[in-house]
């Protein structure tokens, strides 16, 4: 009897811990549930070690996701797996064994916040093979520098540094890559790396080779306002909270942890900043570049008063090679064509909408591709054991519009 008893407050207790309230249109609320349980898990341990002084959050966190996740580089009937280097940055190589003579090509960025996460992941090994398999293309998901060991610029050096070997001749050759059909690609914090490459290279004038395609996954690109509607809406909604954004915000800008209030506060971008013009303040002006069903009943925040030393404490945080929806429309003009995904249910939806707006205003063309039911990383949960329906909708959707577009 005792044992039942015990049994039963188990239960209860991990079912209290499980259960979350969640939005009724999000896609099958239980299996998200179960996934942000472990990653709750996970980040309270790491919390936990931090604060006692064994290691930096980060790293353990790092080590329990390699010790999961990470596959090493095995070949299949269809595509050749290596691991090799790209601009000297550790790149997985997806190369299919049949197929056309001249293979399209992509360089994917994997997503975790510039901190956590890897190519060598299995989630993004299948999502590259996949690639490869369905696309008859040569797909490198690179290994960019993570912080907090490197913070910015760095991970955009790296981004630049291998977007720039992909492109070479060299590569291209020997990998027999069509220099016609060449995409920059990448989710979440890599969606925001591929958006500066595709900025950085669309407005160099000496490349031979420039992408024909960017592909961005629920890109984030911007660390100015916490209070969109998709920040306000989704602040509770897992696995991306919103004080989770502004901590890897501050992770990658190399900044003191203790500004999270104030970013969290938008007291960062007060109108007394005087690093913040009312120019820039219209590239993420959402009132004016938001649907209105996107809109809803929000209110901007914007504080009158706030820290106006924040932005020279962290220049980053107007820097347009870490926020690239901060960008002259000119340089948004250059850019290639361009899929946006976005999903209802993750804070960064606003982001990528306003970006595809911003786009489409500069004269690119634009596939604005929005899941109602989606939540942040759904995409990389398209296999099992954690498979969700919007993951394997979302990712054969991306995939269908590369095969159409590259």
């Amino acid at each position: 009897m005792r044992l039942r008893v015990a049994g039963a407050v188990m239960l209860a207790a991990a079912a209290y811990y499980v259960y979350l309230p969640l939005p009724s249109g999000v896609s099958e609320p239980w299996k998200l549930m179960l996934l942000d349980s472990l990653f709750r898990s996970f980040m309270q341990a790491s919390d936990i070690a931090h604060a006692l002084g064994f290691c930096h959050r980060v790293h353990l966190l790092n080590r329990v996701v390699s010790w999961v996740e990470v596959v090493e580089a095995r070949s299949s009937v269809t595509v050749h797996v290596t691991d090799s280097t790209l601009g000297g940055v550790p790149t997985r190589v997806f190369q299919p064994k049949e197929g056309r003579k001249l293979k399209r090509g992509v360089i994917y960025f994997h997503g975790g916040g510039w901190a956590l996460a890897s190519g060598k992941m299995r989630s993004y090994d299948l999502l590259c093979r996949k690639m490869s398999e369905d696309l008859d293309a040569v797909i490198m998901s690179v290994d960019y520098r993570l912080a907090p060991d490197a913070v910015f610029p760095d991970q955009y050096h790296d981004a630049l540094a291998a977007s720039r070997a992909f492109l070479s001749t060299e590569v291209l050759q020997r990998y027999s890559i069509d220099p016609e059909r060449v995409c920059v690609s990448g989710d979440s914090a890599g969606g925001n790396l591929a958006a500066a490459a595709a900025q950085e290279f669309g407005s160099d004038e000496s490349l031979e080779v420039k992408f024909k395609v960017q592909a961005l996954i629920y890109p984030v690109l911007q660390a100015l306002d916490f209070y969109t509607p998709s920040y306000q809406q989704n602040q509770a909604v897992p696995i991306l909270y919103r004080p989770y954004m502004a901590r890897f915000w501050l992770q990658y800008l190399g900044a003191d942890a203790a500004l999270e209030p104030l970013l969290l506060a938008n007291n960062h971008s007060s109108l007394d900043q005087p690093a913040i013009g009312a120019v820039t303040r219209s590239r993420l002006n959402w009132t004016a570049l938001l649907p209105a069903e996107r809109r809803k009943h929000y209110q901007p925040v914007v504080r009158e008063k706030g820290s106006p030393s924040v932005v020279s404490t962290v220049p980053g945080l107007t820097d347009v090679r870490a926020s690239p929806l901060l960008a002259e429309q000119g340089v948004l003009g250059k850019t290639p064509k361009a899929y946006v995904m976005t999903c209802e249910f993750d804070v960064l939806r606003d982001d990528g909408l306003m970006y595809a707006r911003r786009l489409q205003d500069a004269g690119v063309d634009v596939t604005s591709d929005h899941y109602d039911d989606g939540f942040h990383g759904c995409m990389v949960f398209a296999n099992l054991p954690l498979m969700s329906s919007v993951g394997r909708r979302s990712m054969d959707g991306f995939i269908r519009w590369l095969d159409r577009n590259l």
